[in-house]
C-alpha cells in the first residue's frame, strides 16, 4: 500500500498569491473610483464655472437694456467688475468677473468677457460674447416706392421695397417686397402691368398673378419673398433732427452758405477741407430737362471759395469731430478718402419744409482705405442723394446712403448733354459699397441707355451692427451676435 504525503506549504503559497491579486485589484478599483470621483467633481466644478460665466454675460445684456451707453457697470470706473452668484438658499456659490470693451464711435458692438469662478475651487472658465443693436443697414437697398433694377445691375446684398420691385439684373441675396402684387408701370413690355410683388422680365417673363411664382435662380440667386413687413421711413425725420443736435453739441455744425452750398473733401489725415460753392456748371447747349424732373440741373461745381475769406478755390480745414457727426444746413458735395475714420455727414434744414430740403451730391470718388469695418461713412440727405452731369466716368462710392424724403440716383440727361466732345449723358460704371435707403424710386440709369451703364451694388455687412455715428437703429435691445469660450 502506497502512502501519499500532502505538501502543506503549497496551500499557503496559493493563498498568498490570490490574496495579493485581490489586494491589487481592490486597490486599483479604489484608485479608479477615487479618480472617477475626482474627475466628476472637477467636471461638476467646470460646469458650474461655465454657467456662472454665462450668468455674467446675461447680466450685462440685462444691464445694457436699462443703461444702453453704460460700459462701466454703473461704477464710473475701469473694470474688471466682480459679482457674487448665489444659489436658491442665498449662499454664494461663485463669482463672475467682467471686462467690457465699449463700441467704436457710432458702432453698437459691445464685447463682454465673463470669467466664472466656483467658490472653494481654482476652476474657472471664460466666455467672450459680442452684443450689438441692429441698425437701419439691414439691406443693400431699401425703398419706400416701386423700384426697377435693369439689366446690367448686379446686387450683392438683400433688397427690399415697401412697394413692388422689377428686377432684371442679377441678385446674390434675397429680394423682398411688402406687397403681394402691384400694377407695375414699367412692365407693359412683359406682363401688361399686373405683376408679382417681386418679378422679372428677363426671358422667360414671369407670368401674371395669381399664377404660381416660378423659380428663377438665374435672376434671384438667393430667391425672392413677398409679402413681408414694411420698413418705416417716417422715423428717419427724427433721426436727422437728432444728427443736427449731435453736431451742435460735440460735432461740426455748418450753417447755411447764402450761396449754392458747400463742398467737403475728406482727407486721410483726419481732417476735411470745406469750400463754399458759389456757382454750378451750366448745362451744355440743348441739354434740357426733357423729363420735367423736379430740381433738375447739372449739380456739378463750377466755382468754390474759402467759406470765410472768399479766396478762390482755397478751403477752410477742420479736424474730424470727436463724435463723428457733421451737419450742414445746406446742399453739400462730398468726396475724398478716409483712413480709420467713422463719420456721418448730414444735410438738411429745419423746420422741415418741402421747398427748402437739402441734397447731397457725389461726383468724384468717396472711398475707404480699408474694408474691415473700422472705417465707415454715412451720407444722410433730407431730400436727394445724386450724382451730377459731370460725375466721374467710373465712380466708386463707399458709404451708407440715406435719402430721407427723396431718392438716391441720377437725374435724366438726354443725348444732347455732351460737352467738349464728351458724352456726359452716359457714364461707364458706378460701384456702391455700403447700402442705400431711398424714399422715392432709386436709379442711376434709364431705359434709353443713359446714365451709368454698369451698376454694382455691394452690401457692407459691417454696417448692420457697426453703423456710422448717430445712424438710425431698428431696435433698442442688444442682441448676442457671437459667443465663444476662450478658456
Amino acid at each position: 500500500m502506497r502512502i501519499f504525503h500532502i505538501q502543506r506549504g503549497i496551500v499557503l503559497v496559493n493563498v498568498l498569491i490570490f490574496a495579493t491579486i485581490a489586494v491589487t485589484v481592490t486597490s486599483a478599483l479604489v484608485n479608479w473610483g477615487a479618480s472617477v470621483l475626482k474627475t466628476t467633481r472637477m467636471l461638476d466644478q467646470r460646469e458650474q464655472a461655465f454657467q456662472i460665466a454665462e450668468a455674467g454675460v446675461e447680466y450685462y445684456r440685462w444691464h445694457l437694456a436699462h443703461a444702453p451707453t453704460d460700459y462701466q457697470d454703473g461704477t464710473g470706473g475701469p473694470g474688471p467688475y466682480t459679482h457674487d452668484v448665489k444659489d436658491a438658499d442665498g449662499d454664494v456659490v461663485g463669482q463672475y468677473s467682467l471686462v467690457i470693451t465699449p463700441p467704436l464711435i457710432g458702432s453698437t458692438v459691445v464685447k463682454v468677457r465673463s470669467t466664472g469662478i466656483v467658490v472653494g475651487s481654482t476652476t474657472s472658465r471664460t466666455i467672450l460674447a459680442t452684443l450689438a443693436i441692429p441698425s437701419l443697414a439691414k439691406f443693400a437697398v431699401v425703398a419706400n416706392q416701386n423700384m426697377r433694377f435693369g439689366a446690367g445691375t448686379e446686387v450683392f446684398g438683400p433688397v427690399h421695397s415697401n412697394s413692388g420691385i422689377r428686377f432684371d439684373g442679377v441678385s446674390h441675396n434675397l429680394i423682398t417686397s411688402s406687397v403681394t402684387q402691384y400694377n407695375d408701370p414699367d412692365s407693359d413690355d412683359c406682363n401688361n402691368g399686373r405683376s408679382f410683388g417681386v418679378h422679372t422680365c428677363v426671358n422667360p417673363d414671369d407670368p401674371r398673378p395669381p399664377a404660381t411664382v416660378p423659380n428663377r435662380p438665374d435672376v434671384f440667386m438667393a430667391g425672392r419673398q413677398f409679402p413681408v413687413q414694411s420698413f418705416d421711413f417716417n422715423g428717419l425725420t427724427v433721426d436727422l433732427s437728432q444728427m443736427k443736435e449731435d453736431a451742435q453739441d460735440d460735432g461740426v455744425y455748418i450753417s447755411a452758405s447764402g450761396s449754392q452750398g458747400y463742398h467737403i473733401v475728406l482727407r486721410t489725415d483726419g481732417t476735411f477741407d470745406l469750400y463754399k460753392v458759389t456757382a454750378l456748371q451750366p448745362a451744355p447747349n440743348n441739354c434740357t430737362n426733357t423729363n420735367s424732373q423736379d430740381n433738375w440741373g447739372t449739380w456739378s461745381v463750377k466755382t468754390q471759395v474759402h467759406p470765410t475769406t472768399g479766396a478762390n478755390n482755397v478751403p477752410k480745414n477742420y479736424e474730424f469731430p470727436d463724435n463723428g457727426v457733421i451737419f450742414v444746413e445746406d446742399h453739400v458735395w462730398v468726396d475724398g478718402t478716409i483712413d480709420g475714420a467713422r463719420l456721418t455727414i448730414a444735410a438738411g434744414r429745419f423746420p422741415d419744409n418741402v421747398s427748402t430740403r437739402k441734397d447731397i451730391m457725389i461726383n468724384n470718388d468717396l472711398i475707404y482705405s480699408t474694408y474691415d469695418g473700422s472705417e465707415v461713412i454715412a451720407l444722410v440727405a433730407q431730400r436727394n442723394i445724386s450724382t451730377g452731369l459731370f460725375s466721374d466716368n467710373n465712380l466708386r462710392v463707399d458709404a451708407a446712403l440715406v435719402a430721407q424724403n427723396g431718392r438716391a440716383g441720377r437725374y435724366y440727361y438726354e443725348s444732347d448733354c455732351r460737352s467738349g466732345g464728351v458724352n456726359y449723358y452716359v457714364r461707364d460704371s458706378i460701384t456702391l459699397f455700403g447700402m442705400i435707403a431711398t424714399n422715392n424710386r432709386y436709379g442711376f440709369a434709364y431705359t434709353d441707355d443713359t446714365g451709368y451703364d454698369t451698376r454694382n451694388i455691394i452690401y457692407d455687412g459691417n454696417l448692420l451692427y457697426g453703423p456710422p455715428p448717430s445712424f438710425p437703429l431698428t431696435s433698442s435691445q442688444y442682441q448676442t451676435i457671437s459667443w465663444q469660450e476662450v478658456q
